[in-house]
Parts: structure tokens; sequence; C-alpha cells
């Protein structure tokens, strides 16, 4: 019953504090007994709150204002009842708004997803509801659409404002082939997407479920302050019998038991939690908790994966180089021949370089790939090789050393370096780098202004590639031809020197680091699904700017809960001092309590700006 009551109550807040406040302006303005009806409106709520924290055998704050009321109301102080009953519902109308206000801030994202969109039918686009959208069907969204799934660009070109989920600033350009979000808003051109995710597996929908998820969870801080509260509360209780025998004075000690509830130390962590865990999700950076946040506050050693994380992941041809000029379009032909048997990603970046400069019509259906060492076929009646030294010294093909030091001296500026051999005769090389990502090395400089004092790269790659990228980026150090378990070793290493350990990937192999690490980020929503599950926080896009982001949103929010304790403990002192010294009454008292609860409520709502 009283459940269904206090649910009642809640939704009621707004016209309760206006009857209250009607009730105290006839009150002070005409009859002294409206003060009375402004005391029972704004305090049946609190009394309900009261008696079900008893019936649950804890003490909560309002019993204590519950106490104050009545202890006012025996001395015939209407004035004060009412003032203190009507200063405590504003107080807890505020911080309601406040919360829910948060939260509505990532909750209105919903609304980017359509209701409504073009599905392709025979050619012709028919408008069905999101909802009945099925995977595979193909979505037309024009410009100044929203995106309504998951999906890959199948046919079109356009720009798409991709800041609801990765918090990017500047439209993102996409083509065939390229993958969109749900939520997402296409701000120029035409395109038909094939739809990978609809509905509740879109990655929009996941990003609202975990921000959810993580504004209920609550911080160390958060979990202090609540058994703080539980013992501080009947503490009080005895304090101010103890006020009341020592001086004699039930007015003092009502006026104790009022100023020292801990209203604003309470709501203080909770309201900074949640603002702040907000503010990163609408920059493209989900926290799985307050707890997460908290460590990440924390974080004084970075480890990053490589590939997809400090590099685009994408290789690319940067050195193709023929021997003999004249021969250039006949190897460029043999080359490009030869690498339709490989499957690999360098096989890929080779023949996307040297599609535009061949016409081949033939398939390769005479090759072989040699696992770790390249590939081979047999290409207008002469033998072909594109691969490392292993498959040169396999095939026979004679390396001068001259040529050999300049291969060694390319593989150290991390370049992956391939032979091409034809009918047994070195004729080129092939020089291949996955890039960095734009704006990687600033992005390694925020981190340390962030707090972050060691950054370190560990990757599957061959080591001289890994420290050539690492020299690039100004790490601390980097280690290459590393394994899943190797990388879990080495985060067990920074944790047992007492660091607060941060592991950064994106694929299978980073999940058992990700687990192990004080806190686990996973590198955009499109990475494995284990590494998403495994990781406490996950961000939107591929950018390690938003590590930064994580970092400094973190450092700021648990800044702002301390900030938010001293002020709530810093004015319940003061209140205090001035209560046992007689200079403060129970109606200014209260007043400035509210305040206190006001002023961090204000001090939390800065974390929401960006």
């Amino acid at each position: 019953m009283l459940i269904r009551i206090n649910k009642f109550l809640n939704k009621q807040r707004t016209p309760i504090l206006v009857l209250s406040v009607l009730f105290l302006a006839l009150g002070f303005l005409w009859e002294r007994n409206f003060l009375l009806a402004a005391t029972a409106v704004a305090g049946f709520p609190i009394l309900v709150k009261a008696v079900m924290a008893l019936l649950q055998k804890s003490f909560s704050i309002e019993l204590l204002v519950v106490i104050a009321i009545t202890g006012a109301l025996y001395l015939n102080e209407y004035n004060e009842s009412s003032l203190v009953s009507f200063f405590f519902l504003f107080g807890d109308y505020l911080e309601a708004r406040t919360l829910q206000k948060t939260r509505n801030s990532i909750q209105g994202l919903l609304d980017l997803v359509p209701a409504e969109a073009l599905v392709m039918k025979d050619g012709v686009p028919v408008l069905v509801p999101v909802e009945e959208i099925e995977q595979g069907r193909i979505v037309l969204v024009k410009t100044g659409g929203k995106v309504p799934v998951d999906g890959t660009v199948v046919e079109g070109t356009g720009s798409i404002d991709q800041s609801s989920m990765t918090g990017e600033s500047i439209p993102v350009y996409k083509q065939t082939g390229d993958a969109v979000f749900a939520g997402t808003v296409l701000e120029q051109g035409t395109l038909q997407i094939e739809a990978t995710g609809v509905g509740e597996d879109t990655s929009f929908a996941r990003m609202i479920e975990l921000v959810e998820e993580a504004q209920e969870t609550k911080t160390t801080a958060e979990k202090f302050l609540n058994r703080f509260a539980k013992w501080y509360t009947p503490a009080i209780i005895v304090l101010s019998f103890v006020v009341y025998f020592l001086t004699k004075n039930l007015h003092i000690a009502i006026t104790f038991l009022v100023i020292a509830c801990p209203g604003a130390l309470v709501i203080g962590a909770p309201v900074s939690t949640v603002a702040g865990i907000g503010n990163a999700a609408r920059q493209g950076v989900l926290y799985k908790g307050g707890e997460a946040l908290e460590k990440m506050a924390k974080v004084d050693v970075a480890l990053f994966d490589k590939t997809g994380t400090l590099t685009t992941g994408k290789p690319e041809v940067t050195l193709f180089e023929v021997f003999d000029p004249e021969k250039e379009q006949a190897v460029s032909e043999a080359v490009y021949f030869t690498e339709q048997v490989s499957e690999h990603p360098l096989g890929a970046a080779i023949m996307q370089f040297l599609a535009k400069r061949v016409n081949i019509k033939e398939h390769a259906l005479k090759g072989e790939v040699v696992p770790g060492q390249g590939v081979k076929a047999v290409y207008k009646d002469t033998p072909v090789a594109v691969g490392n030294d292993a498959l040169m010294e396999t095939e026979g093909v004679p390396v001068p050393a001259p040529l050999a030091e300049r291969l060694s001296a390319l593989r150290n500026t991390g370049k992956t370096m391939m032979l091409i051999a034809i009918n047994g005769k070195a004729e080129g090389i092939i020089g291949i780098e996955d890039p960095l990502k734009d704006g990687a090395k600033d992005a390694v400089q925020k981190l340390r202004d962030a707090g972050i004092q060691e950054i370190y790269m560990l990757s599957g790659d061959h080591d001289h590639t890994v420290q050539a990228v690492a020299k690039q980026l100004h790490l601390d150090g980097a280690m290459g031809s590393m394994k899943p378990d190797g990388k879990a070793e080495i985060v067990k290493k920074h944790k047992k020197a007492g660091k607060t350990v941060l592991m950064a990937g994106d694929g299978v192999n980073d999940a058992p680091a990700l687990a192990l690490a004080d806190v686990g980020l996973a590198m955009g929503m499109g990475g494995a699904d284990v590494s998403i599950e495994t990781a406490d926080v996950v961000l939107m896009a591929h950018e390690i700017q938003q590590v930064a982001i994580a970092k400094t949103i973190a450092r700021r929010t648990v800044a702002n809960i301390r900030e938010n304790t001293a002020i709530a403990m810093g004015t319940v002192l003061l209140l205090l001092a001035g209560v046992l010294m007689e200079r403060v009454g129970l109606s200014i008292g209260m007043f400035v309590h509210e305040a206190s609860i006001l002023a961090v409520i204000l001090n939390a709502m800065r974390l929401i700006r960006k």
C-alpha cells in the first residue's frame, strides 16, 4: 500500500510543491493556520518515505526531518515546521529533476532513430515501420534522412553525421562497402544500405542499453556514502538527544537534528556520476558503470594493441619498384595475376595498388599460397613468386648482398618488404605499411596531458615493424610477436608493480588482457564481440583520441565528486557549529542546508557540458 502511495506522490511532485508554496504564502501573508496546511502537504510525502524505510529496518534522512517537523509543531513553531518540510521537499524535487535530466540527455538520442523507413521492394522504395525491417533488406536513405539500421552501403555516396554514435564533429564520407550506423544522419547524398543490424541488434540500441545500465551502478564513493548514511542517521538522532540533555533546549536539539541531515552528501556522488557517464556517451565513450569511470581516473599506464588501434588496420603499398624500368608493365601484370591466389590483407593491398595499372582478364587458377612466406603462380608459362626472403630461398632465387641490406634497412622503418621473382630472378620489391591513424601522434600527447604516465604498444606483428611505429609515436616501449597470453602477462607485470593499467584493443586476441587490466577498453563497436563483452569501457569509433576524452571525463567526474563531498561536509560542519553557538535557527539552517544541495547539483551539472 505504502509503495503505491509513494509512486503516486512521486508522480505528483510538481502539484504538491506548488500547493505547499501557495499555503506558505497564505500563511505568512494572511492566516497563520495555513502554515499547518503547508506543513501537512509538504510533510506527508516525507513521512511516507520515512515509514517505508523504518519498515525495512533502515534509518533514512526523511526520519530526521519527520522528527524535526514533529518537534517544531510541539513547540508551536509553525513557521519552522512549514519551512523545514518545504525546503526538504524542494531539495528532493531538484534532485529528482536533475537526475532525470541527465538521463533524458541520453534517452533523447532515441529520437534519432526514425519510426519509419524506405525499403526497396522490386526496385521501388516503400515506406514501412522500422520494426518490420529484416536483416538483408535494402534501405534507401536520402539527404537529411536518419539511418534506421546498422548496415553496409551497397549503392551511392554521401556524408553522414555520426556525432551521436562516435562523437566526431565532422561528417564522414561514405561509399560502397562502408559501414553505417542506426541513429546517424545523412547530411548530403543518397545511399542504399543493406541491413545487417535492426531493432535491438543495432550498435545504437546497444549503446543506449549500456549507458542506462551504467547510470544505475554505483561508484566506490557512492557505496561508501550509502553505508555511511545508514550509520550516520541513527548517530545524529542519538547526538541530538545528547545536545538536549546538555542544553535543556528542545529547539536547539531539533535544529541540530535537521542541520545534520546528509542530504547534499548523499546526492553529490550519484548526480556527478550520472552526469559524467552521460557526457561521455554523447562523445562516443561508453562506461559500463561508475566503478569503471572511477578506475579510469586513476590509470597511469596504458597498453595498446597496434592494428586497428594505433594504425588503420588497412595495409597500403608505399613502395613498388621494378629494377628494370622497361619491364615495369610486365612485372606489374605478373604480380597482379599471382596475388589473385592470396586471400591475405597484404595481397588485397597489392591488387588494389595495381588495379589501375594492369588489365588482367585471366584468373590465377594454378597458383599456391605458401603460409608465412608469400604466393607463387605460373603466368604466361613463367613461374612467378612474391614473398619474403624465406620464399626466395625455397624457390632458389638469389638475393645479392646489397639488395638484402637495403631490404633490412627498409624493414627497420616499419615496412613489410616482399621480393618479386620471375623465372628464378629477383625483378623488384614491394613495401607495405599499415599507416598510423590520423591524429595518432597528437592523441598520444593528449593521453600524457590527461595524466597517463607510461604508454606501451603490444602487437602480434614482427618486432621491427612494431618498434618503427613506436618510434614514430614516441611511446615508452613496444613489444612485437605477442600472443594473447603474452599480452596478459604484461598486464600482470604492471599491476604487480602497483600501477593502474588500461588495456585497449579490438580483437579476440586482446580479450584475456582486457579482462585482466584494471580498465579494459574496446576500440569500436565493430570489434570482436568477446572484446566488447569483456571490456569496462567501449568506444563507439576506432579513434584513439577518444581514449583521452574518456580519461579526461573520468578525472573531472571523480574531482567533481570530491568537490561535492567537500561542499556537503563543509556546510554541515559550519551549520552545526552555528547551531551549538545559537547563531543559526531552524528555518535559516534548513534554507542553507537545501542551498548546499542545490550547490552540489549545479556543480555536477557542469559535467554535462562538452
